[in-house]
């Protein structure tokens, strides 16, 4: 099984970085321009407290993606750790990699690959990695709004318990730009076991961002993720509020 889980693993990374190869690499006889460039952002908050209470919470996000007419790359790690009172509270580390294909200017299909580790849930590790397909029901220039389905193998331990499975993925995700530089954004995602329907894992954000310089911005967002079957003695929801300072370039 370990062994299976690493040439996945190797096999979904050597494959998006491919992706995102092919999609800077210019053809030859091709025009190089600056029409679709990488959008990214690297975002950071800190909470420190000393005195009456003891508590550190650190929280890192790095965002990267490119639109283009055919193709859209999308890339997304994010991290926090705390403790209190000397004892260790939070504890993720997450990312996710997604490539979507279009067919039309809304219609398209999709490959996405995500990984989750939280000490605190007892997940281990959470591998998963599928393709769907999914359409813009609206793509305009500041809002957009998608549905996206397709199937996922999971790759999970949880304690010392190792699983894999196959689930459905039902996702949607909104956002929408102001012109003063603001935006806002909610996505969630809905992944039951094929097999076994009680046994699903949802995945939700919603946030809002706020410019405080030209490439300066305030990002605020709750993560809320819901695991129907935890690990033993784990809470089946886990909610998180960040605020952090984001740096876009």
């Amino acid at each position: 099984m370990k062994s299976h889980l690493k040439s996945l693993i190797l096999a979904a990374v050597v494959a998006l970085f491919a992706l995102q190869v092919h999609a800077t690499i210019v053809p030859a006889g091709s025009t190089v321009t600056n029409s679709y460039p990488w959008e990214s952002s690297a975002a950071a908050g800190l909470t420190l407290t000393k005195g009456n209470s003891d508590t550190l919470l650190l929280t890192v996000k790095l965002q990267t993606q490119r639109k283009m007419p055919d193709n859209e790359y999308s890339f997304d790690v994010d991290g926090t750790y705390g403790k209190t009172s000397g004892v260790k509270s939070t504890d993720t580390l997450h990312g996710f990699a997604q490539w979507n294909h279009l067919f039309s200017d809304r219609f398209f299909s999709y490959l996405r690959g995500e990984g989750l580790h939280d000490g605190i849930a007892d997940v281990k590790y959470r591998v998963t990695i599928g393709p769907g397909v999914g359409y813009y029901f609206i793509k305009e220039k500041q809002t957009t709004l998608a549905g996206e389905f397709g199937v996922s193998e999971v790759f999970q331990r949880l304690g010392t318990n190792s699983t894999a499975y196959t689930t459905l993925r039902l996702a949607e995700r909104f956002e929408h730009k102001f012109g003063s530089g603001a935006r806002i954004w909610q996505n969630v995602e809905f992944l039951p076991q094929v097999d076994r329907f009680q046994n699903y894992l949802i995945n939700a954000e919603v946030g809002v961002e706020a410019a405080l310089a030209k490439n300066l911005t305030m990002q605020t967002y709750v993560d809320d993720n819901y695991n129907s079957q935890p690990s033993p003695g784990r809470k089946k929801n886990d909610v998180k509020l960040v605020s952090a300072v984001a740096y876009k370039f």
